[in-house]
C-alpha cells in the first residue's frame, strides 16, 4: 500500500494548525488522524466536566482519502460523516491531485456538512 506523500501530509498538518489561533488552543484544536491512506480531520474540545477525566472529545469534521494511481501522482477525494458515523462522498466536489482544493472546500463549507 502506498503511503500518503509526506509533503501533502505536512500541508494538511499546517492547514489544521492555522484553523485555531494560539490563544484559543486551550479551548479548541483542529487536528488530523492518519489511518492507512485516509486522513480524518477532527475538532477537539477539552472535557466538559474535568472530574470525568482529562481526555478531550473529538468530533469528526471530514475525511480526505488518497488513492495512488500507477505509476505516480495520486488522487484525493473528500468525504463527510453522517449522524451514524458513516462516510459519504462530498456532493459536487471533484477529486483533486492534491489536498489543497479539498481543504478549501472544508473551510468554506458550501453545503453546511463539515462545520456545524
Amino acid at each position: 500500500m502506498s503511503a500518503v506523500p509526506e509533503l501533502q501530509l505536512r500541508q494538511i498538518a499546517r492547514w489544521c494548525d492555522r484553523r485555531v489561533p494560539n490563544q484559543l488552543r486551550d479551548q479548541v484544536r483542529v487536528e488530523y488522524r492518519l489511518r492507512g491512506r485516509n486522513i480524518t480531520i477532527v475538532e477537539c474540545r477539552p472535557p466538559f466536566m474535568p472530574e470525568l477525566g482529562p481526555d478531550w472529545t473529538e468530533t469528526r469534521v471530514a475525511q480526505l482519502r488518497y488513492t495512488p494511481p500507477p505509476p505516480d501522482g495520486g488522487e484525493w477525494t473528500l468525504h463527510w460523516s453522517d449522524s451514524h458515523n458513516r462516510w459519504h462522498p462530498a456532493p459536487d466536489v471533484p477529486a483533486a491531485s492534491g489536498p489543497g482544493p479539498l481543504l478549501a472546500t472544508i473551510e468554506s463549507n458550501p453545503h453546511g456538512i463539515f462545520w456545524s
